[in-house]
């Protein structure tokens, strides 16, 4: 059976909405610089697939398993992929993407910090 036409745009739209795995395929793809194949091949299923599991609801967190287990039935995907995907933009969503001015912060803010802390602790013995 063919897809349905407006099946692609639907898909598309579904970034929009925070509400939906096609939220989460975005921005995973944006955090990644992925593409939608490489999306596909990370969680073993077609493009067409794809698009029919963008138009799902994300997992609400306190039935998340469960939710899981409905996609999975449904759609024939890895549940384990699928939800390393939601928790990998779950974290990357959280954390913060830049500093002022736009620039994206760098791995050495991170390792500035580090010692910085282990710098206090030396000087306290």
């Amino acid at each position: 059976m063919a897809n349905p036409k407006w099946l692609k745009v639907a898909a598309q739209r579904s970034g929009q909405h925070t509400w939906t795995l096609g939220y989460i395929f975005e921005q995973y793809r944006k955090h990644e610089g992925k593409s939608a194949e490489e999306l596909a091949a990370d969680l073993d299923c077609s493009l067409e697939m794809l698009d029919w599991l963008s138009l799902c609801r994300r997992p609400d967190e306190e039935r998340f398993a469960e939710h899981l287990g409905m996609i999975e039935k449904r759609f024939a995907v890895e549940p384990y992929r699928l939800a390393a995907v939601l928790r990998r933009v779950e974290v990357l969503d959280v954390l913060p993407a830049s500093q002022e001015g736009g620039e994206a912060m760098g791995e050495d803010a991170f390792l500035l910090a580090a010692r910085d802390h282990s710098t206090d602790d030396e000087t306290s013995s």
